[in-house]
């Protein structure tokens, strides 16, 4: 099914499709998204994408107050003020190793959150190893069959996807550079 996302019962199209446990493709901050409540979904959308189990989904989080009962570290204000927004952050997960997460900063998105009560998984709508896909004709033509929900926003204002910063040990690392640019200075060590 596909909903365009400025219909008024699209979010409680979506919402009732993530809670019954399904996948949807949404639009993100920057890109589309396979989106997915966690960790519930993530072997429907690994077998969706083709993606092997050696590299984690990030968590979109309703607010701050969820990273709390994901990980016991601090994040530095540097980037806690880009929030929301396309900054995905690694982090230590409680449950050991680390997580993947970011406060998305669509209007929409944070409604879906809010009323599903659950991190989402998301990542970008494309079969592992290609690009992702940006044309929603495209998107719709390849996955619509898979997925039980396609949310259609038209073209989305960016074509890169969020940048993801590695917070787990000092300096920093920036993982992948997407739409957000981070500053040199704010990778070195220093306070928080």
């Amino acid at each position: 099914m596909v909903l365009r996302l400025s219909l008024p019962e699209t979010l409680a199209a979506v919402t009732d499709t993530l809670s019954a446990g399904g996948v949807a493709i949404l639009p993100c901050d920057t890109i589309y998204g396979f989106v997915g409540v966690a960790p519930e979904t993530e072997n429907r959308i690994r077998s969706i994408k083709g993606r092997g189990e050696d590299k984690p989904f990030l968590q979109l989080l309703p607010d701050l107050d969820w990273l709390s009962r994901l990980t016991r570290q601090e994040i530095p204000t540097r980037f806690a003020a880009r929030w929301p927004g396309p900054l995905t952050l690694v982090v230590q997960a409680r449950s050991g190793g680390t997580v993947a997460v970011r406060l998305p900063d669509s209007a929409f998105l944070r409604s879906v959150l809010a009323a599903v009560g659950k991190p989402l998984y998301s990542t970008s709508v494309n079969r592992a190893g290609s690009p992702p896909l940006h044309a929603i004709e495209e998107i719709i033509r390849q996955f619509e069959s898979r997925v039980d929900l396609v949310v259609d926003a038209g073209v989305l204002p960016s074509a890169a996807a969020s940048t993801i910063v590695d917070v787990t040990s000092r300096p920093y690392r920036v993982l992948r550079q997407g739409s957000l640019r981070i500053p040199d200075q704010d990778l070195e060590a220093g306070p928080f």
